[in-house]
């Protein structure tokens, strides 16, 4: 049950990357230069609200410190870039190893 949830989350991600690969595609394409969508500003956009209680929590339990790392590296970041290594890695968790006897052993 819990492999599930983790490959249902990878394709959530997943396809949330390749929307934001495609809007970044689409404006590039228009604007006849490079754009890439942070993450901090699609963040803001889809939920302003649970960036600022993330904040709050990464200030409170572990420091001021964590919160400047994680905005200074994390948060400038393409998001699909983003989107599509935290599927990976979801991904990873829910990966099953396939039978070392094959497919066909009782």
């Amino acid at each position: 049950m819990v492999r599930l949830a983790l490959r249902m989350m990878s394709l959530l991600l997943l396809c949330a990357g390749v929307v934001a690969a495609t809007v970044d595609t689409i404006a590039s394409v228009s604007a006849s230069r490079m754009i890439l969508t942070p993450l901090s500003s699609v963040w803001a956009d889809v939920s302003p609200t649970s960036l600022y209680k993330l904040q709050e929590i990464l200030e409170v339990r572990f420091g001021m410190g964590t919160w400047t790392a994680f905005h200074d590296t994390l948060l400038p970041q393409p998001a699909f870039v983003v989107l599509f290594a935290l599927s990976l890695v979801f991904w990873m968790l829910g990966y099953k190893k396939p039978s070392l006897a094959g497919r066909f052993a009782a």
